[in-house]
């Protein structure tokens, strides 16, 4: 299982053609687009973005658009955008979901992990002292879990 903190946010993704060349953005549902049709700013990002984000590579990117004015805050004077896979290279536009346990199957690990965002904090955020939360993924059954 892989155990990461739970970003409060807005979930969004980018995708990139096959030839790597256009970019587009995403919130969980819909295709998004600067202006009125955005997502807390998310698609304008993205086109400001759009030289670095290529180097993602084609495929579809997913992640949470996080930070200033949206959900929690955390505090922050900026908004960012965390990929939700550790093993993927982001340019550095982007940032991680962090993630706070890689093993097998383990209820100790879960009460860990809550109990560290509770006695230290985001780990996304540091210093942010109310994270929401974490998110266990079930590798065997391709499974997520809000906890």
């Amino acid at each position: 299982m892989i155990i990461t903190e739970k970003i409060d946010g807005t979930n969004a993704s980018i995708y990139i053609s096959d030839d790597g060349q256009e970019i587009q953005a995403a919130s969980r549902t819909r295709w998004i687009y600067p202006g009125k049709e955005d997502n807390a700013g998310f698609a304008g990002w993205v086109a400001a973005h759009k030289d670095e984000l290529l180097t993602l590579g084609p495929g579809h990117h997913f992640g949470e658009w996080w930070g200033k004015g949206i959900q929690r805050h955390y505090s922050l004077i900026d908004k960012r955008f965390s990929v939700f896979k550790s093993d993927q290279e982001v340019p550095s536009c982007c940032g991680y979901v962090p993630v706070l346990y890689n093993g097998i199957w383990s209820m100790n690990a879960v009460d860990d992990a809550l109990d560290e965002l509770r006695n230290y904090g985001s780990r996304a955020a540091p210093g942010f002292l109310n994270p929401e939360g974490i998110v266990v993924f079930h590798t065997a059954s391709s499974t997520m879990h809000k906890v």
